[in-house]
């Protein structure tokens, strides 16, 4: 005979309690906890256990197949996977409402012409993905669209129709029948996905889950949901720019380095193949508070513009504002040109954007962001044709970074005269490029070459 009994499950974390609280114990959220029905059943007799016909081998006796990839129309996409989709492999992609994740998705199914694609949606109607469609003016007759938030239903469409690729939008509108709770709550997500990478495993057909992320900015739902996925992806940008950025948080099949960058338009995205020339601004005008840092995301790199403006301030406590830049290494920068370069910023306040609207967690840009914060402080303008790669120490010290031929060499590339690198990075031969090269140990040691006139 089956026993029911009610749990309550935290909506944010997936805590579970005997009874319900106000307030979740583990992520301390309020009125996050949903009452779950669970069934159990008594087992009657004794607990007979029998061998699958699986074994275990050693490592010579395991057969390697190597899977062919399937290659998105989308180079940016192919990059950040880690050279395409693999098959039978589960994929989730995060980002804020409103970023461009369904018309990321619906681009890749409508350009992908070999492959037969189900795109089903439990958020718009088909008439609303018809008019996306049209306005990315790409068509695709190998690519079926579904409205379906039933996962058995879906199940049973997908098996008939056998597409190579899935694509399910979103994660949190689907609902399987063997739980009793609405859906988008914590218990039904962990379902679905776990019954999507059985099947997925079992048919080898590809899955692209497209999931919504919480107000801390990670993908809602249970933790154990990226636990159990293959990818994580992850599509951000400011909706007040026009640049999206796509990053690999998990891969197992490839590096999580990558970035793919997108221009989001009328017509949709649009793969931005040369960043630094997008990144940086075309005016040559010399303007104090601007410096140039030449970064590397993966295999890839490309040179940001840093904007600085430091005035003095109008209330007692000086504020501190960084966009695209971690405000914590801001502040500790300013705390290395007051101790150890002797510049007093203390009573002013400090103002630091990544233009773009793109973040960067390279540290190889701190002498970018110093050089330009008192650049704007003396009201001196560093020449547009100087730029900087290294990573600034609690001493003062210009400490060596990684891949510093590729930041020289993309430096050169875009017509550069000059570039400040760290004199503890060796193993390249200066006269390969066609650049200056200035090597430098220390910050103040860098003031007084870039200002000294």
């Amino acid at each position: 005979m089956a026993q029911t009994k009610s749990i309550y499950t935290c909506q944010n974390c997936g805590a579970q309690s005997p009874k319900w609280l106000g307030k979740c114990l583990s992520c301390g959220e309020w009125n996050t906890l949903v009452e779950e029905i669970i069934e159990k059943k008594k087992n009657q007799g004794k607990l007979s256990v029998q061998l699958s016909k699986n074994q275990a081998l050693t490592l010579e006796n395991i057969k390697a197949v190597k899977t062919q990839r399937i290659s998105v129309g989308i180079n940016e996409i192919n990059r950040v996977l880690g050279g395409g989709i693999v098959p039978g492999s589960l994929i989730l992609l995060g980002g804020e409402p409103g970023i461009g994740k369904s018309t990321l998705v619906l681009q890749l199914a409508l350009q992908l012409k070999e492959e037969k694609i189900l795109y089903t949606s439990g958020e718009e109607s088909l008439q609303q993905i018809k008019l996306r469609a049209e306005r990315l003016k790409i068509s695709n007759n190998n690519c079926l669209f579904l409205n379906e938030t039933s996962l058995e239903h879906l199940i049973a469409h997908t098996e008939q129709i056998k597409p190579d690729l899935l694509i399910i939008d979103s994660i949190q509108t689907l609902s399987t029948e063997t739980i009793e709770s609405s859906p988008g709550s914590v218990s039904q997500v962990r379902e679905c996905t776990s019954v999507l990478l059985k099947f997925a495993k079992k048919n080898n057909v590809a899955i692209i889950l497209i999931g919504h992320i919480n107000k801390e900015g990670s993908i809602a739902g249970p933790k154990v949901l990226e636990h159990i996925v293959d990818t994580v992806l992850q599509f951000e940008g400011d909706t007040n720019f026009l640049y999206r950025l796509l990053r690999a948080n998990k891969n197992r099949f490839g590096s999580t380095n990558e970035l793919g960058i997108f221009e989001m338009r009328s017509d949709g995205l649009r793969e931005i193949t040369n960043p630094s020339e997008q990144l940086i601004s075309k005016i040559n005008d010399d303007i104090s508070g601007t410096a140039i840092a030449s970064t590397v995301e993966g295999a890839r790199s490309f040179l940001i513009e840093i904007q600085a403006l430091v005035s003095s301030a109008a209330y007692g406590t000086p504020q501190r504002s960084s966009t695209g830049f971690d405000l914590r290494r801001l502040n500790m920068l300013l705390a290395v040109l007051e101790k150890r370069a002797g510049f007093k910023l203390i009573a002013k306040d400090v103002f630091l954007n990544i233009a773009g609207g793109i973040k960067i967690n390279d540290p190889a840009i701190d002498l970018a962001v110093i050089c330009s914060i008192l650049s704007s402080n003396i009201d001196i303008a560093i020449d547009h044709k100087t730029c900087f790669a290294a990573e600034v120490g609690l001493t003062g010290e210009i400490r060596a970074v990684s891949r510093i031929e590729q930041r020289i060499a993309e430096a050169a590339k875009l017509g550069f005269k000059k570039i400040y690198v760290p004199k503890l990075n060796k193993g390249y031969t200066a006269s390969d490029f066609k650049i200056d090269i200035v090597k430098v140990g220390r910050v103040d040691e860098v003031f007084r070459t870039l200002f000294s006139k």
